[in-house]
C-alpha cells in the first residue's frame, strides 16, 4: 500500500476523458466541483441560518464574484509568477488564449492572491451597485470558498503541480526520482478543512459583520505560511530572500497583516457605536 501511495504519479492519469480533440483533466473538474460546491455551501448556510438576503441576489453576486475570481487568478499569476509577464501584458489577447501554435493545451497558471484581489474588487463593485454590505456579503461567501478550496488543492495534487519539497517522510510521494511531501494535500486540509471548520463554529458566535471575513484572511494566511515550508518554491521565481522567504509566505504575510489591522479597526468601531447606542 505504501509502495503503491509513494509511486502515485506513476499510476496515475492526469486526463479524466476526452471530448474529441479536447482533454478533460482532472484538475478542471476539480475546479468546477469547487466553484460548484462553494456556491452550494454559501446557500446551504443562508437558507440554515435565515440570512437577510435574496436568491436572486446572491446568484447574481455569484457571477460578480466568479469572474472577479478568474481574471484575478490569471492575471495575479502573470504579474506575480510568469517570467513572461510583459508578453502578455502587450498582448492581453493571449493571457486567456487555450491554444499555443493552434494546439489546444488550456489555460494554465492561476494565483491565488491574485483570485484574492479579483474577489474583493468584484465584491466592492457588486455592493455599491446594489446598495448591500460589503462585509456582510463576504462572511457568507467565505463560509462556501474556504470549504471549496479542498477541491482546488485536489486539482493541483491531480495535475502533479506546485510540489512539496524533498523528504523522507513515508507518506511522501515520488515525483521524478525524488521523494516529496505532499504539500498540496497538505494544504487542502490546513488552508481548507481547518479554516472551514473555525469559521463554521465562529459564524453564530461573530460579534460584527466582516469578522468571518476578516479571520478567513488572517488563517488562510497562517496556514498557507506554515504549508510553504513543505511546499517546493515556484522553479521560475525559487526563494525570494534566503533559503526560506517564498512568493507564497510574502503575499500571505501582507493579507495576514492587513486582515489584522482591518480587524481590529471594525472591532473598535463597534464598540464604539455600541457605547453610543446605550
Amino acid at each position: 500500500m505504501q509502495e503503491y501511495w509513494q509511486n502515485i504519479y506513476s499510476n496515475f492519469e492526469p486526463v479524466a476523458f476526452n471530448l474529441g480533440p479536447v482533454s478533460v483533466h482532472w484538475y478542471g473538474i476539480m475546479y468546477a466541483l469547487a466553484l460548484i460546491s462553494a456556491i452550494f455551501i454559501a446557500k446551504w448556510f443562508i437558507k440554515h441560518d435565515k440570512l437577510n438576503i435574496s436568491n436572486d441576489l446572491f446568484d447574481s453576486y455569484i457571477w460578480w464574484a466568479e469572474i472577479g475570481v478568474i481574471l484575478g487568478a490569471r492575471l495575479g499569476y502573470i504579474i506575480f509568477y510568469d517570467t513572461n509577464a510583459m508578453y502578455y501584458l502587450t498582448k492581453p489577447w493571449q493571457i486567456f488564449n487555450p491554444y499555443v501554435d493552434g494546439v489546444y493545451t488550456g489555460i494554465s497558471g492561476m494565483s491565488y492572491h491574485g483570485a484574492f484581489i479579483g474577489f474583493i474588487i468584484a465584491s466592492i463593485l457588486f455592493c455599491r451597485k446594489n446598495k448591500i454590505s460589503f462585509w456582510f456579503i463576504t462572511d457568507i461567501a467565505i463560509l462556501g470558498i474556504s470549504a471549496a478550496y479542498v477541491f482546488g488543492r485536489i486539482g493541483n495534487f491531480f495535475n502533479q503541480e506546485l510540489i512539496g519539497r524533498v523528504t523522507d517522510v513515508p507518506w511522501g510521494i515520488y515525483v521524478g526520482e525524488s521523494l516529496r511531501h505532499p504539500s498540496q494535500l497538505y494544504e487542502a486540509i490546513l488552508e481548507g478543512l481547518v479554516v472551514f471548520a473555525i469559521l463554521v463554529y465562529f459564524r453564530k458566535r461573530k460579534t460584527f459583520d466582516g469578522q468571518l471575513a476578516l479571520m478567513y484572511g488572517v488563517l488562510y494566511s497562517a496556514m498557507r505560511i506554515i504549508a510553504e515550508f513543505f511546499r517546493q518554491p515556484d522553479i521560475q521565481l525559487g526563494f525570494i530572500y534566503s533559503d526560506w522567504l517564498t512568493m507564497g509566505i510574502l503575499q500571505s504575510s501582507v493579507v495576514l497583516l492587513i486582515s489584522l489591522i482591518v480587524y481590529v479597526i471594525l472591532k473598535e468601531k463597534k464598540g464604539k457605536d455600541k457605547k453610543i447606542a446605550k
